[in-house]
C-alpha cells in the first residue's frame, strides 16, 4: 500500500513508453456471465416521440440543453426500458444509408463497460440514436460539480480502469476511434459503476469534427490534420487522468509544465489529502504524462493502460454505490415514497378510489392546453367536439366506461383540442374495462402533452401493474412522487 501522505512528492524517469439485427450474446471476460441486452433494432420516430414525452425540454439530459446542436433526452420505451435518445441536427447525416451503416456497426458492440447502443431511427430527415440510460450523472458532475462529497480515491482509480477496459473492448472489436473523449462521456449506471457512452463511437455528423471541446484539450495531431487516430484517443484518456487526479479540468500543456517542475501539489486535488500513497500518485502522474506525449508513437496502447491501472485498484470488494455513498437502485421501497392520495390509489390498483379522485380534480390540470382554441368555439365541428366531451364526462361520472371510451375517442380523434385529462379519464376507463395496454398508451399520450404531470405517471403505474409489470410500475410511481415533491417544494 505504501505510506499515507498528504502531499505528492515523487521522482520518476521517462522509461515507460425497428428492423432487428442479430447480435450474439456477449460474455464478460472475467465472469463469463452473459450481458443481457436486446439486439440492435430500428425504432420508429413515433416510438421515440412517445418515449421522450414529445421530446420534452424537461427530459433533456445533454450538457448544453436545448442549445446543443445534437440534443440527448431521457425516456422510457413503452413505459418500460429507460433509454437515452440522441437527436441529431437535421443536416448532420444527409445520407440515411451512411447513418444506418455507422449505427448498426456500433450497435453490434455489447459490453458491461459501455452504455450500449440499443438502436436508431432514420425516418425522413430525422436521425436518432437510442442507448441504455445511465441514471447517476456524469464523471464531470461527480468531479467538478459535486454537492455533498468529492469522489474518493479508490473510486477514481476504478473509473479510469473501467474506462480503459471499455476502450480495450472497443479496440478488440475494430472500433478503436472514439470522438471527443471527455468527462461528460463517462456515465454512471444504477449500481454507480462507470460506463463509457456509446455516442462517442460515432461522429456528430458524417463530415463533422471529432472534437468539440476547447482546443487546449485537443490532441496536437488533430489540430494539424483534422483526423482522429487511436493514439488521439489515448491523448484524450490522458486528459481524463488529469481530471481524476486534480478534480479540475487542467489544460494538458499546463499540467505537463507542473509535472516537469515537480509542482505536484498544484496538480492533485486537495480533497484527496491523505487518501493515497506516494507510489500510487506517482504512477498515475507517470501514466498521464505518457498519454500526453506530443509524438503519437510514444503514447502507450490501450492494453498497457489496463495492465498499468489494474494493480493500483483499492477496495475492489466494495460496491461502487458504497464508495460513491449513493442509494442503491433496488433499495428504495414503495413504503419510503411520499405518494399523494392518487398515487396511493394507483399503487394498490384501487380503481374506484382513482375514479373518485379524477372526478373531484376535474379539468383543473388542463390549464393552458386548450385556451388558444376558444375563438373556434362557435364552429359546428367544435360544438360537436365539445358535445362528445360533455357526453364522455357524463358517462364517466356515472361509471358507464364503455360509453366514456367512445365519446372521449371521438373528442381525441378530431384533434382540434388537446387535453391530458381526457387521456387520463380514458386511461381509467380502459382499466375499468380490462384493457390495460390501451390504458398504458393513454397514460403515455398524457405525458406527451404534459411531461411533468404526476397524474400521468401514477396512471401509467396502475396500467403497468395491471399488465403484471411490478418493477416498471414502481419506477413510474417513483417518477410521479419525485415530480410532486418538486412541485410542492417550489411553493
Amino acid at each position: 500500500m505504501g505510506s499515507r501522505v498528504s502531499k505528492l512528492t515523487c521522482c520518476w524517469g521517462s522509461r515507460y513508453k425497428g428492423t432487428v439485427l442479430e447480435a450474439p450474446d456477449v460474455e464478460t471476460e472475467e465472469t463469463g456471465e452473459t450481458y443481457d441486452l436486446p439486439p440492435f433494432q430500428e425504432f420508429s420516430f413515433e416510438q421515440l416521440r412517445l418515449a421522450t414525452s414529445g421530446f420534452a425540454v424537461e427530459n433533456i439530459v445533454s450538457e448544453h440543453g436545448e442549445k446543443a446542436p445534437n440534443v440527448v433526452y431521457k425516456g422510457k420505451l413503452d413505459a418500460q426500458r429507460r433509454i437515452a435518445v440522441k437527436r441529431f441536427n437535421r443536416s448532420a447525416w444527409p445520407d440515411p444509408r451512411q447513418f444506418l451503416e455507422e449505427a448498426k456497426a456500433v450497435g453490434q458492440l455489447r459490453n458491461h463497460r459501455l452504455a450500449n447502443l440499443l438502436g436508431c431511427c432514420c425516418e425522413g430527415n430525422e436521425r436518432l440514436l437510442v442507448a441504455e440510460f445511465m441514471p447517476n450523472d456524469t464523471l464531470a458532475k461527480h468531479l467538478f460539480h459535486w454537492e455533498t462529497q468529492p469522489m474518493k480515491w479508490p473510486m477514481r482509480l476504478r473509473v479510469v480502469l473501467y474506462l480503459a477496459e471499455a476502450l480495450e473492448y472497443c479496440t478488440s472489436k475494430g472500433r478503436a476511434l472514439y470522438h471527443d473523449l471527455n468527462a461528460y462521456r463517462v456515465l454512471f449506471d444504477d449500481d454507480c459503476n462507470p460506463r463509457l457512452s456509446c455516442f462517442g463511437l460515432m461522429k456528430n455528423s458524417r463530415d463533422g469534427k471529432s472534437y468539440s471541446t476547447n482546443l487546449a484539450f485537443t490532441p496536437p495531431e488533430y489540430l494539424r490534420t483534422g483526423r482522429v487516430t487511436p493514439e488521439s484517443v489515448i491523448y484524450s484518456f490522458g486528459t481524463l487522468l488529469l481530471d481524476v487526479l486534480s478534480g479540475k479540468h487542467i489544460p494538458p500543456s499546463h499540467a505537463l509544465d507542473l509535472i516537469r517542475d515537480r509542482n505536484f501539489n498544484m496538480l492533485t486535488d486537495s480533497c484527496l489529502e491523505g487518501q493515497f500513497s506516494n507510489e500510487d500518485g506517482t504512477e498515475l502522474v507517470r501514466l498521464a504524462s505518457r498519454c500526453l506525449q506530443y509524438e503519437q508513437r510514444e503514447r502507450p496502447n490501450v492494453k498497457s493502460l489496463v495492465l498499468a491501472l489494474t494493480p493500483l485498484q483499492k477496495e475492489t470488494e466494495v460496491a461502487s454505490y458504497v464508495l460513491m455513498d449513493m442509494p442503491h437502485g433496488g433499495a428504495s421501497s414503495l413504503e419510503a415514497l411520499s405518494l399523494s392520495p392518487l398515487g396511493e390509489a394507483c399503487s394498490r390498483m384501487d380503481l374506484t378510489a382513482i375514479h373518485e379522485i379524477l372526478e373531484k380534480i376535474g379539468y383543473k390540470d388542463d390549464e393552458g392546453t386548450a385556451n388558444e382554441l376558444s375563438f373556434q368555439m362557435w364552429t359546428n365541428q367544435m360544438q360537436e367536439t365539445l358535445n362528445s366531451k360533455k357526453k364522455g364526462d357524463t358517462a364517466f361520472r356515472h361509471k358507464d366506461f364503455n360509453t366514456a371510451i367512445d365519446c372521449y375517442t371521438q373528442f381525441i380523434d378530431v384533434g382540434t383540442m388537446v387535453s391530458p385529462t381526457i387521456f387520463a379519464r380514458r386511461c381509467l376507463s380502459y382499466l375499468m374495462s380490462d384493457m390495460p395496454q390501451q390504458a398504458l398508451n393513454d397514460a403515455m399520450q398524457a405525458l406527451v402533452i404534459s411531461p411533468t404531470w404526476p397524474t400521468a405517471f401514477y396512471l401509467q403505474a396502475a396500467a403497468l401493474l395491471a399488465l403484471g409489470m411490478e418493477n416498471e410500475a414502481r419506477e413510474a410511481l417513483k417518477d410521479g412522487s419525485s415530480l410532486e415533491t418538486k412541485k410542492d417544494g417550489g411553493h
